[in-house]
């Protein structure tokens, strides 16, 4: 019996409980899925709306299996974030399921980055990139012979030997099992959402990766590829969650959702076709909300797209190496609203050379623009990027933050963490109160000198 589960208990990141916004663990149930096709017996432990590490430990013994897998969502950007506490949950799974004599196999991208901290605490092995195959593979071999080496296969990495040879990205996404469902209790998401927003929304995936190469982005499930399903295929899933879930809105995890235009005019017709039409909110890059392409989402049924706006400062996004520019910024978003389809953008404070004149860009792109909201953090090393290394020395004993809501500059910014706390406040106040505070950004100007980190770039004077 293999336990397929996760570490995301929603109770404990105090932000995204207040924002109730829970998403069914899209990786995990795949991983379900595939075990299941080659004739697995299979248990799923939705962590998610559990209390705590004490229920898990109730299910372990109800359940009695010999491998508890965790497979952590790769879609989902909160496991994305590597956060404190989503490790010491992990690793106190872990020691409940080793306490029961169980194997354990972890994937996720806090353990690909750090595989040691799983291993040392008792994890078998650590699946690394997306992890399904991988496994599959360790599912079938202990099936075999539970003492057989796992050292032949791909993709790992195991105590007292190390990285086995990379195994490489998945690829023929139209082949992959669609996600258990059956094994998720979709009406416990239903009641979380209604009770909260009026209106149920689940999540699909499209691809995996991102062609993309912004020296901040970790993709350590997936990869700096680009590997997508076909329009159809998408269609074809979103038509049977129609039928099974019934949705009133899909949130599309990609981090690019539709990648060149014939797939989104290949998608906004299969959709038609099969009657599938449901309001939708996706990612993308401003670059590509070029007009044909913002018809044919238009079409689809896009509701609201996500961008990375970052700032708006050219030249902190051609430090960022963006590609991509604030010109092309205003114009997607303008695109976007004259379509009726919401235009919000990420935004990201404390990027190394950052000033306060920098700062005022981003506001007053933010004024002129009126994105439909916006969602602010700061800049975040994450191992495997080009940014991690540029700020490396800089880092000190905590590299990660200890929630999604921490907002710690964990390098020598511009600024400390109080400052950029109290940015991200004030431009959620521009956008969600929609009338700009001036006083409240000359008492910002007055208070920034008072902030300033240990190591300051020369603070730029503006109004």
């Amino acid at each position: 019996m293999i336990l397929v589960t996760h570490s995301f208990f929603l109770n404990h990141d105090a932000k995204q409980l207040a924002r109730m916004t829970p998403y069914s663990p899209l990786s995990t149930l795949i991983s379900a899925a595939r075990l299941r096709m080659d004739s697995h017996r299979v248990e799923f432990f939705d962590a998610t709306f559990a209390e705590d590490v004490e229920t898990f430990q109730q299910a372990i013994d109800r359940i009695n299996p010999d491998l508890v897998a965790i497979m952590e969502d790769n879609f989902n950007f909160i496991t994305k974030m590597c956060t404190a506490r989503r490790r010491r949950d992990t690793l106190s799974m872990i020691d409940a399921a080793k306490k029961r004599g169980c194997r354990v196999a972890v994937n996720g991208p806090d353990s690909n980055d750090q595989p040691k901290p799983y291993l040392d605490h008792g994890a078998d092995v650590v699946l690394m990139g997306d992890g399904e195959e991988a496994l599959l593979e360790v599912a079938n071999v202990w099936r075999a012979n539970p003492s057989a080496s796992l050292t032949d296969i791909d993709g790992l990495f195991l105590p007292d030997f190390g990285k086995t040879k990379s195994r490489p990205p998945q690829r023929n996404l139209d082949h992959l099992a669609l996600p258990a469902w059956d094994m998720v209790d979709a009406d416990a998401y239903r009641t979380a959402w209604r009770n909260k927003h009026g209106r149920f929304s689940w999540n699909m995936a499209t691809s995996r990766g991102c062609p993309y190469a912004c020296n901040w982005c970790a993709k350590p499930s997936f990869g700096r590829g680009y590997e997508q399903r076909s329009a159809k295929s998408v269609a074809e899933e979103l038509r049977c969650l129609k039928d099974r879930i019934a949705p009133d809105h899909i949130w599309f995890t990609d981090d690019i959702f539709g990648l060149t235009l014939g797939w989104l005019r290949d998608f906004a017709h299969e959709v038609t076709r099969l009657k599938a039409r449901t309001p939708f909110a996706i990612q993308s890059r401003v670059n590509l909300m070029r007009p044909e392409a913002v018809a044919a989402l238009a079409e689809a049924g896009a509701e609201e797209v996500w961008m990375g706006v970052e700032s708006g400062s050219q030249k902190i996004l051609d430090a960022m190496e963006k590609v991509s520019t604030t010109l092309e910024a205003r114009e997607a978003t303008r695109r976007l609203k004259s379509h009726g389809i919401r235009a919000c953008w990420f935004i990201q404070l404390g990027y190394p050379g950052e000033t306060w004149e920098d700062i005022l860009l981003t506001r007053d792109l933010i004024r002129e623009e009126k994105p439909d909201d916006i969602g602010v953090s700061v800049a975040y090393p994450l191992p495997g990027t080009r940014f991690y290394d540029l700020v490396r020395a800089e880092l000190g004993e905590r590299h990660n933050w200890e929630d999604t809501d921490d907002l710690a500059m964990l390098f020598q910014g511009t600024f400390d963490t109080s400052f950029y706390r109290s940015l991200r406040d004030a431009l959620h106040d521009e956008v969600r109160l929609g009338q700009p505070d001036d006083c409240r950004w000359a008492r910002l100007l007055h208070e920034a000198a008072r902030h300033q980190s240990t190591n300051p770039v020369l603070l730029a004077t503006g109004s």
